[in-house]
């Protein structure tokens, strides 16, 4: 028994004196070896480009409520880290608004070694992102690119900090686009791209890059469970909550006062009214003195249009409550009972905080 172990042994390792090297390719074979110095060339080249722009920040948020032993009364302090990216010299960096929202002190980490202040310009929980600033020198800025023009298949490479280790490169291929993704505050963040590249808490907030180095996402979230399913938050989408916040502080949005829920409609109504939906959203309370209420919405009512737009949900009834219909009138399109109505109604702007 032992030869027979020992002949196979070195059966195993012997090889063939004319045998091809495994490195080299054969003749008329595809040399692998160039496609992976292309792909690392690109990784190598993004991640260069980006890097000086990634950004650690740490965060001191108040525990509201929590009391600790010997404080009674007073709030205990919760601390947090996570990334974040330059997109202007004069040091506007773009963050996840669960990293920095509602912090009393943010401090920022350059790649470099610098350590800043930064303050809070504004963040806006439905699309958790949030923009902080920095005051010193000019700063190395991440060039944005347009999301819109991403493919699924296309490399996709994320820079942030996972668990603290700075500027950590991870790389994969955007899995998916159009992804809706629900935010903490319940709404829905439209637009999504789901992505393979490694991401780790601390990772929120840093960048999604091509192999351009072009920002085309905002790393946002992962499912805990699952491996290589993350998603970021779309460049384009990330473009206009950025010129509000820098404009008002806040992303504005319409208000109208209602409690709905989703309720699907029966097929003889669809076809009696002649509805383009087969569902829409039931008014289950109206505020006093809303919008609403001004316009003589009902509970019971089922809102099936907004202006020329289908209301099949209240996800789609949030997507156009924008910044266009704040203090702007509209014409809401409902069923009450066995009746049609159309009914004008002027949002005002929801509060937030």
């Amino acid at each position: 028994m032992p030869r027979a172990t020992r002949a196979h042994l070195a059966l195993v390792s012997t090889s063939e004196p004319n045998a091809p090297s495994a490195e080299a390719p054969r003749p008329g074979e595809p040399d692998d070896r160039v496609l992976l110095d292309a792909y690392s060339d690109a990784v190598v080249n993004a991640a260069d480009a980006v890097s000086p722009a990634v950004v650690k920040i740490d965060v001191v948020k108040r525990a509201a409520g929590a009391k600790g032993a010997g404080q009674q009364g007073r709030s205990r302090e919760a601390r947090g880290s996570g990334s974040g990216f330059v997109f202007t010299p004069d040091g506007l960096i773009l963050t996840n608004s669960h990293v920095a929202g509602g912090a009393s002190r943010i401090a920022v980490a350059l790649q470099d070694g610098q350590q800043l202040d930064a303050q809070l310009i504004g963040d806006d929980p439905h699309t958790d992102l949030a923009v902080i600033k920095v005051s010193g020198p000019t700063l190395v800025s991440a060039q944005l690119g347009d999301s819109h023009r991403v493919r699924v298949g296309q490399l996709a490479i994320a820079i942030g900090n996972p668990y603290g280790f700075e500027c950590t490169v991870t790389a994969g291929v955007v899995s998916a686009l159009g992804r809706s993704l629900r935010a903490q505050s319940g709404r829905l963040i439209d637009d999504v791209i789901q992505t393979d590249a490694a991401l780790n808490p601390g990772n929120s907030g840093g960048p999604l890059v091509n192999s351009s180095g072009q920002v085309i996402g905002v790393n946002t979230a992962i499912i805990m469970p699952a491996q290589g399913i993350c998603f970021a938050t779309a460049i384009d989408t990330a473009k206009v909550v950025v010129g509000q916040l820098l404009r008002h502080g806040r992303v504005r949005r319409g208000h109208i006062g209602v409690a709905g829920q989703n309720a699907p409609l029966p097929r003889r109504v669809v076809r009696y009214f002649d509805l383009t939906v087969e569902s829409g959203v039931r008014v289950m309370s109206v505020e006093s003195g809303s919008p609403a209420h001004q316009a003589g919405l009902e509970e019971g009512d089922v809102i099936v249009a907004w202006d020329d737009n289908p209301v099949p949900s209240i996800d789609a009834l949030h997507r156009l409550l924008s910044e266009r219909y704040v203090d702007s009138s509209a014409q809401v399109t409902l069923l009450r009972r066995t009746q049609k109505l159309a009914r004008t109604i002027r949002p005002t702007e929801m509060q937030t905080g």
